[in-house]
């Protein structure tokens, strides 16, 4: 299985906390398996902890299980076992002291005399983040380690203060991994290529020549499992702050220096500091009908399982140009989708019910979804007599290339970064608390939330949002099956 990335060299000892969550269940513990069977992890052992008592072997029976329902990894018994013989388990309601040494004896076995490296990675709920980082610190594990934090980082500018302000009590700034899965995937780092590598974009990737952008990331799930948390997080917390300004930043940032973490953060902060404070006249919040009818649901809640909002970037690149963002639960599709619209040239010189612009203007489109695609529409001369136009679009496809089987999923490409303690892809503490600054109007007098039918686009007043424009999903075309003939 050939790989297209560095490994590690350091040997690893990985600390898993909320090891037997679901989120270890269906990408850590798959992930790391396959990063093992790559060769990226050469030399590596993993100490699973959570609060259930259990001893290693039942902790490996459940990783199997979970690789084999969720993983895609050779898993014969003897791969199988090369992997089981790194993994072991430590209960955290023992303590510091028990899950120092179990770490410790991992670290022994792997005999490297004081070169190995630790990677913590907090697959806990948020509220329970600052007591494991303070147990980590309590059982001396904090020196030659890296962590990795998931989101949200804080609800608002002050508590994300306070967080980091804890944080950096115990780790340095250079420790701290915040991970946003969004930014791991092979088709959001392609907007770096496409936009800074190719000389037919990177003129037009500017006010001159681009209309609007949409990021648009519809979920089809509810809240199934997650309702408590969701009643005091919400979908602006949850999707926007942590996955979809992160993606924007990638569209809107200027060239960096190098692809080097530092100058990638840096041009995205500078994004974030761009941008507009978000007022509430410029954002619709949704709550699909029956979720006040919920468990842990308060009676009136006001809590947004939906939200449309409007972007503006003051500087030189983006004045002028909005940004449509949207994202919601029980909506009509799933998808993760950036298009992006050009303006339109003049269009007198074509007669009347030629089609000229009558399918809107030429979009570049890019699908975060696992199997990444691109497209690009555009209109053209309908073969035959006349001047008939219609839409065509060139498309392309991750799957579809010769290098596809080396595409590494989200989470394992993060994982494998953080133990390079490359920060390229992770948000870093002045981002984050840039971004919840900007949010303050928002936060302090929220639009009020409106009522949307689940399996439908969200509610009515999106539209007005996005007017005169309108919103690119659903698609009035799918995408070209390549199998099929005469597409």
């Amino acid at each position: 299985m050939a790989v297209n990335a560095d490994g590690v060299r350091a040997p690893y000892v990985i600390v898993l906390f909320g090891a037997t969550g679901d989120l270890s269940r269906r990408k850590l513990l798959p992930g790391l398996l396959r990063l093992t069977q790559a060769g990226l992890l050469p030399e590596a052992r993993i100490v699973g902890t959570s609060l259930e008592e259990m001893d290693t072997e039942e902790f490996v029976r459940r990783a199997h299980d979970a690789c084999q329902e969720f993983g895609r990894c050779d898993m014969s018994s003897e791969a199988w076992q090369r992997f089981a013989s790194v993994l072991s388990y430590v209960s955290q309601s023992k303590g510091p002291e028990e899950l120092a040494e179990a770490v410790h004896k991992a670290e022994a076995d792997l005999g490297a005399d004081g070169d190995v490296r630790f990677l913590h990675y907090l697959s806990v709920p948020p509220k329970a983040a600052l007591s494991v980082i303070h147990q980590l610190d309590e059982a001396g594990l904090v020196d030659r380690s890296r962590v990795v934090m998931e989101k949200p980082f804080g609800t608002d500018l002050e508590s994300a203060v306070a967080l980091n302000r804890e944080l950096h009590q115990v780790f340095d700034e250079e420790q701290i991994f915040r991970i946003d899965h969004f930014l791991g995937k092979e088709a959001a780092q392609n907007i770096l290529a496409f936009r800074f590598a190719n000389g037919l974009f990177e003129p037009i990737w500017n006010r001159n020549f681009i209309q609007h952008v949409q990021i648009d990331v519809p979920e089809t799930l509810g809240l199934e499992g997650r309702t408590s948390f969701y009643e005091t997080t919400g979908a602006y917390r949850d999707m926007v702050v942590t996955h979809l300004m992160q993606v924007l930043a990638f569209m809107a940032m200027e060239p960096p220096t190098s692809l080097a973490p530092g100058p990638i953060s840096d041009e995205k902060l500078k994004v974030f500091r761009s941008m507009k404070p978000i007022e509430p006249h410029d954002v619709v919040r949704g709550q699909y009908s029956g979720y006040r009818g919920k468990e842990e649901v308060a009676e009136y809640s006001d809590t947004e399982t939906f939200i449309a909002l409007r972007i503006e970037i003051d500087n030189w690149r983006w004045a002028g140009v909005p940004f449509f963002l949207r994202t919601g639960k029980k909506l009509a599709e799933g998808a993760r989708i950036i298009s992006i619209a050009f303006k339109e040239p003049p269009l007198s010189m074509f007669p009347a019910g030629s089609n000229a612009g009558m399918q809107g203007p030429d979009h570049l489109t890019f699908d975060l979804a696992d199997q990444s695609r691109m497209s690009l529409s555009f209109y053209g001369k309908r073969p035959g007599p006349g001047m008939q136009l219609e839409k065509l679009s060139m498309q392309f496809a991750t799957h579809e290339t010769a290098s596809a089987t080396g595409v590494l999923e989200a989470y394992e490409r993060l994982i494998l970064d953080a133990m390079r303690g490359d920060h390229t892809l992770f948000t870093t503490a002045d981002g984050i608390e840039t971004l919840w600054e900007k949010s303050i109007p928002l936060l302090q007098s929220p639009p009020p939330v409106r009522a949307y039918a689940p399996g439908s686009w969200g509610p009515n007043a999106i539209h007005q949002l996005v007017a005169p424009h309108a919103w690119r999903l659903p698609f009035e075309r799918s995408w070209r099956d390549p199998n099929s003939v005469g597409q």
